[in-house]
């Protein structure tokens, strides 16, 4: 593989000298290819000695039918436009330069461009499609480079899906895009074996094709079942909303009831629109399980479902929940409340210090509009070295967004941190404070904390800061 321009360089020395191309880089590697291309020219510049004949002494090459595949290579590389041109005839005859008549297809000259799409036309067929795809797609970003991808288009799509299975398969994603859109164009699969892809799929483009391409071909009650139970039970959130969605389609709407406490707040809205459909009230379904403060089987999901659909009141029902034994049901009711508009601080408090982090993380963000109301003192006594990390992150970023001595206090006290991000974190805030209105000019404190932490600043910077702080002398 041709990882850097040096080694570009050396494949081009070996080409020269008449190495074969399948010796020199790995063909199936469409960077390989597009590093050669860029290398023949920096080597022109960089290595000139060791260029065949006719490239160091003459402005156009000998006749291009004398050239070998190697030599010919080098050529439909060339710098000069003309002699690419003249080695695009000789090209079609090694099937091996294929790959570098794509690249041309984009070449910055037009007459090189125009005579390679005529060539690219010409000898395209399904197999070679379905090689040179990767390259194809590669070079169709580039400027001019749209032709590519639609020629390429127009041989694969009256392919078989068995012809289009490489592709469909290929860890390239923009490859597997591609070919997914021509397999649903083409109809080659039938709709529940989309939707089994979509289930499986890692990537949200593909899921979400064949997830819609499934749903419209709902049919009669046996396809139904054999699309939606995929869908349903997809571990993507969006590929589940789409079957929750299709439940009303195929008349199944009641089944929604069961996904509005999943754990993805689109679902949980696919779930409540499709029961709403049929008069259901999913505010009273969630209030029916946050009665039960310490039922273990409550899901989190049904908790935060009842902020996203309820009312100021229903507040009630999520307080007692701050104290759930399941970590996911607490940090769901402070996220609620805080939907909710219903953050009591000193109720709260007490969950900064939570074993969970996601807990408090959620506190700490439903804290953020209280920050200057809190007890500094207890805030950075939470963020010394014996607390866990996930409360001294909590109380770091409710003392950053309070701001003032106190921010510059815990961020110049983090510097030593034993943990990375942390103390990266808390060099950025010292890097960014300033005095703000209630830091005492000429506090001696200040000048103290940015001296500490002088090594963040240039000498030129630090002057300025406490400048401005007025503890410059």
């Amino acid at each position: 593989m041709l990882e850097d321009i040096e080694g570009a360089a050396s494949a081009v020395v070996l080409l020269a000298g008449g190495a074969p191309l399948r010796s020199t880089l790995v063909v199936a590697d469409p960077g390989d290819w597009l590093a050669l291309d860029a290398g023949v020219r920096e080597v022109a510049w960089r290595h000139s000695p060791f260029l065949p004949e006719w490239e160091r002494g003459a402005s156009l090459p000998v006749d291009p039918t004398q050239l070998d595949e190697s030599r010919l290579a080098l050529a439909l590389c060339h710098r000069d436009g003309r002699i690419r041109r003249a080695a695009l005839g000789s090209a079609v005859r090694h099937p091996g330069l294929l790959p570098l008549i794509v690249i041309r297809c984009a070449d910055w000259v037009g007459p090189v461009r125009e005579r390679a799409r005529e060539l690219l036309r010409a000898v395209l067929d399904v197999d070679a499609a379905v090689d040179l795809a990767p390259l194809i797609l590669r070079v169709g970003r580039r400027n001019r480079g749209a032709f590519g991808v639609d020629v390429l288009g127009q041989v694969l799509r009256g392919a078989s899906a068995g012809r289009l299975a490489p592709l469909l398969a290929t860890s390239d994603r923009d490859v597997r895009r591609f070919a997914y859109r021509l397999a649903v164009e083409g109809c080659l699969f039938r709709p529940a074996e989309l939707a089994r892809t979509a289930a499986r799929d890692e990537d949200t483009v593909v899921q979400d094709l064949c997830a819609t391409a499934a749903l419209t071909a709902l049919g009669d009650e046996q396809a139904d079942e054999d699309v939606l139970s995929p869908l349903l039970a997809a571990r993507n959130p969006r590929t589940r909303a789409a079957g929750v969605t299709a439940l009303r389609r195929a008349g199944r709407s009641e089944q929604a009831e069961s996904y509005l406490g999943d754990r993805s707040a689109l679902v949980r809205a696919c779930a409540r629109y499709a029961l709403r459909q049929l008069g259901g009230d999913p505010a009273a379904w969630y209030r029916e399980r946050c009665r039960a403060p310490d039922d273990p089987e409550l899901s989190p999901g049904a908790v935060i479902g009842l902020a996203e659909c309820g009312n100021r009141a229903d507040a009630g029902l999520l307080r007692p929940l701050l104290a759930h034994p399941a970590p996911g049901v607490r940090a769901r009711a402070v996220a609620g409340l805080r939907a909710l508009d219903c953050v009591d601080a000193k109720r709260l408090w007490p969950l900064l210090d939570d074993p969970a982090a996601g807990v408090v993380r959620e506190t700490a963000v439903a804290l953020l509009p209280s920050a200057k109301e809190l007890p500094a003192d207890r805030l950075l006594e939470r963020t010394r070295s014996d607390r866990p990390r996930h409360v001294r992150v909590g109380a770091f970023r409710l003392l950053d967004a309070r701001g003032g001595i106190v921010a510059l206090r815990a961020a110049v006290g983090l510097l030593e941190d034993p943990d990375t991000k942390l103390r990266t974190w808390a060099g950025q805030s010292v890097q960014r404070w300033h005095p703000s209105a209630d830091v005492r000019h000429g506090d001696a404190e200040v000048g103290e904390l940015l001296d500490r932490s002088r090594h963040l600043f240039s000498d030129y910077v630090l002057r300025m800061r406490k400048r401005e702080a007025g503890v410059d002398g």
